[in-house]
C-alpha cells in the first residue's frame, strides 16, 4: 500500500547531529524532519557535506542523533539499548553499499547467509533463504562463485540479496551504482524498481540525478537541512531483460 494511508515506517522529528572538530561544532544534521511510508521509493540527494550520508547513518541506526526523535516502525530508537538497536539494524533494515562490502574468501551463497549466522534458524533453513534471495536477484547460477569471480554488477546483486535475506521493512542503498558502468547501473536500478513494485520500501542516497529520477520522491539536502521534499514528476523506468522480477 502506498499513499497517505500507508503505514509510517520512518519518522524523524527535529533531528540534529553535531560533531566536534577541535573547538568547532559541525552541524551535520540541522532540524531534519522526514516521514517515509511503507512501499515508498525515496531518493536523497545533495552535494558532498550536505548531510545526506549522516542522514543515512541515522536512518540505518548506525549513528544516534544528538537531539530529536527517530521512530522506526513506531518504536523510539532513542530509548533502545545498543543490543536492541543492533537487532533492529539486522532485522528491519537492509543495507546496500557502493563498495559491495562482500567477504572475499566466501562464496556468494555464504556472503548472503552472513546476516543469519547469529540467528536461531537451522542451517538448512538459512541455506534455503539464501538460495531464494540469490534467485530473486537473478544469480541462482552463481551461488558457489567468490567475489573475485563475479562482475561488478553481480557483486552488487549479491549485496542486494544479502540485504534482503532478513526480509527487512526498509532497504537503504548508499550510492549503489557508484562503482558500476552505465549499462550495469541501469540493470541494478531496474532491479530496485522491481523490488519496489513488489512492496519493498527503498531509500537511496545518490548524487547522480539520473539514478535519483528512478525514485518516486526526491529529498534534497543542503547544509544539514532538508530544503525540498517532493514527488518526482520525471520518474523514468528502464525495462531490462537482464533484470529479473523480484517476486
Amino acid at each position: 500500500m502506498d499513499g497517505p494511508e500507508a503505514r509510517i515506517v520512518i519518522q524523524l522529528e527535529d533531528i540534529h547531529r553535531e560533531y566536534r572538530v577541535g573547538v568547532e561544532r559541525i552541524h551535520a544534521l540541522d532540524s531534519a524532519n522526514l516521514i517515509v511510508r511503507e512501499n515508498e521509493y525515496v531518493a536523497v540527494m545533495g552535494q558532498s557535506g550536505s548531510g545526506k550520508s549522516t542522514l543515512m547513518n541515522v536512518l540505518g541506526c548506525l549513528d544516534r542523533p544528538t537531539s530529536g526523535r527517530y521512530l522506526l516502525g513506531g518504536d523510539d530508537t532513542g530509548r533502545m539499548s545498543e543490543g536492541r538497536l543492533a537487532q533492529a539494524r539486522n532485522e528491519r533494515i537492509g543495507f546496500v553499499f557502493q563498495s559491495f562490502e562482500l567477504l572475499g574468501r566466501l562464496s556468494a551463497l555464504k556472503n548472503v547467509e552472513m546476516p543469519l549466522v547469529y540467528s536461531r534458524l537451522p542451517w538448512r533453513q538459512r541455506r534455503r533463504r539464501a538460495l531464494a534471495a540469490l534467485e530473486r536477484v537473478g544469480l541462482a547460477d552463481r551461488v558457489a562463485h567468490r567475489p573475485t569471480q563475479l562482475s561488478g554488477g553481480q557483486k552488487q546483486r549479491v549485496a542486494i540479496a544479502r540485504a534482503l535475506i532478513c526480509d527487512p521493512s526498509i532497504l537503504l542503498a548508499d550510492e549503489p551504482t557508484g562503482n558500476l558502468d552505465s549499462r550495469t547501473s541501469r540493470e541494478i536500478m531496474a532491479l530496485f524498481e522491481s523490488l519496489h513494485r513488489h512492496g519493498q520500501t527503498v531509500i537511496m542516497v545518490t548524487h547522480d540525478e539520473e539514478v535519483a529520477r528512478h525514485a518516486l520522491r526526491i529529498v534534497h539536502m543542503r547544509d544539514g537541512r532538508i530544503f525540498s521534499d517532493e514527488a518526482n514528476a520525471r520518474r523514468i523506468v528502464h525495462e531490462s531483460s537482464a533484470a529479473p522480477e523480484a517476486g
